[in-house]
């Protein structure tokens, strides 16, 4: 099956930019706080494991793209080396989850527009970015990837001031603030106060806040060198991961006490004003305002992407596999953008309901994903080094040690929801889906075979085209 060929005018910067915009979003400035109240200082260790789960995936994800860069790239990969059950799996669960964001991030947005003006109703926000956001992926995927490139800029300059300023905190250098050290963490009852279970389905909170990295895989394969570009991006993952979450929570848990919750309600306003900031906080709401729409700008060109490499596949209907004169993918595009304005419409008829069930599910769906990429991963390098010579641009350490690994540490993430109140419903929506999409491929599977065995059309065709070998 020939691939359909994209623009391929992103540039190496863009694809670094967008490698870090994707894992630097709302669950890194809103939802920190929230995993260090729940947790205590002990969410440091959640942050660097899944941190590390991210990576290794990455790395798997890499060292597959490398050598073929496919629309759809972990659903094509899934479905070639673990079943054609399995692609369709992951990639409609991946489309779900990234097109749920969506609408989450339009709905978001128009509550801060509305927020700031009063006089503009909430939907009248939402629609109006979605709008701007679906004109500039239909235009060209160039448009995309500078627009995208500028919002990244805004938001990793933005950390980059925030762990500058925390560290002279820390070293008791900066003149606003004065560090008297780390004994609040014991008066506060410790590294560890509410145990050692939250500090693992705290890693279900971390990935969702980071995941998006993978987007760069993806937007790679648009590029003007799509395997030198992808090694880039899954080799540049590593530390930006560990300096921008890792080192944004330490910097949290040595000058916030867990228990502060007016301060962690926005920690990184409040460090900011403890640094002698005092309009730290406007300028992280436009920065968070920033980061949503960078966050659903990824997201509506990660979905349209996805749902042309199901298209081509047979996964999706053949509608989405259109291009437009500049090589978007029009009705992919289009068709993730109309199930986007459903999601957001879902938040407003009822926000703590329908929308509170439907979030909490995308972050598990992403754990499964992950699992199969694991899974595809080790497949794929049993099969290249029988078959193929050429050493890979980029391998996976300690094969296949670390790949069970973490397989088996994101089943035990994903088992461990049921074990947490909070999370039960959202393990079970989550396996309600996984099994769903599972059934909807083998109904649809077992109806295309049933077609062809009824239709007199198809075996005359055949017929024919056996005779006219035979001749």
């Amino acid at each position: 099956m020939e691939q359909i060929e994209l623009d391929k005018s992103l540039k190496t910067r863009h694809i670094t930019m967008i490698s870090i915009g994707g894992i630097i979003g709302t669950g890194l400035f809103i939802g920190t706080g929230k995993n260090i109240m729940s947790t205590g200082p002990a969410t440091i260790i959640s942050y660097f494991l899944a941190c590390m789960i991210i990576v290794f995936i990455m790395r798997m994800l890499g060292e597959m793209a490398s050598t073929k860069p496919e629309n759809g790239s972990f659903a094509a990969y899934s479905g070639r080396f673990i079943g054609p059950w399995a692609g369709f799996t992951v990639g409609w669960l991946y489309w779900i989850s990234w097109v749920f964001i969506v609408g989450l991030e339009a709905a978001v947005i128009g509550g801060i527009f509305n927020s700031w003006f009063p006089m503009v109703p909430v939907w009248v926000g939402s629609v109006g970015i979605t709008v701007i956001l679906t004109g500039l992926n239909l235009y060209s995927v160039k448009t995309f990837g500078e627009f995208e490139y500028w919002l990244a800029f805004i938001k990793v300059s933005a950390i980059i001031l925030f762990l500058i300023v925390g560290v002279t905190m820390i070293l008791g250098i900066n003149p606003n603030f004065e560090y008297k050290g780390l004994g609040f963490i014991s008066d506060a009852g410790g590294f560890a106060p509410k145990g050692i279970l939250p500090i693992f389905t705290g890693i279900v909170f971390v990935i969702f806040s980071i995941s998006g990295a993978e987007v760069a895989a993806i937007a790679a394969g648009e590029s003007e060198n799509p395997k030198r570009n992808i090694v880039r991006a899954i080799n540049n993952v590593v530390y930006r991961l560990g300096l921008f979450f890792v080192g944004s929570v330490l910097i949290m848990i040595m000058i916030i006490p867990w228990n502060d919750t007016k301060a962690l309600a926005a920690p990184y306003a409040n460090i900011l004003k403890m640094a002698g900031f005092p309009l730290a906080g406007e300028v992280m709401q436009f920065v968070i305002f920033v980061s949503l729409i960078s966050v659903m700008n990824s997201a509506l060109f990660t979905s349209s992407r996805m749902l042309l490499g199901m298209a081509e596949k047979g996964d999706a209907p053949a509608i989405f596999k259109h291009v437009s004169k500049r090589n978007a993918p029009t009705w992919a595009i289009l068709g993730s953008t109309i199930v986007a304005y459903i999601c957001a419409i879902l938040y407003f008829l009822s926000p703590d309901v329908i929308f509170y069930f439907l979030g909490n599910a995308v972050g598990a769906l992403m754990i499964i994903v992950y699992i199969f990429i694991a899974i595809a991963h080790i497949r794929f390098r049993r099969e290249y080094e029988r078959t193929q010579t050429e050493p890979l641009a980029i391998k996976m350490w300690l094969f296949p040690y670390l790949t069970y690994l973490t397989i088996a540490v994101l089943l035990g993430v994903y088992v461990c929801q049921i074990f947490i109140p909070s999370l039960r419903a959202q393990f079970y929506l989550s396996t309600a889906f996984f099994i769903i999409t599972i059934a909807v491929f083998f109904f649809k599977d077992k109806k295309i075979k049933a077609y062809q065995l009824g239709n007199p059309y198809q075996h005359a065709d055949v017929d024919n085209g056996t005779k006219s070998q035979n001749m």
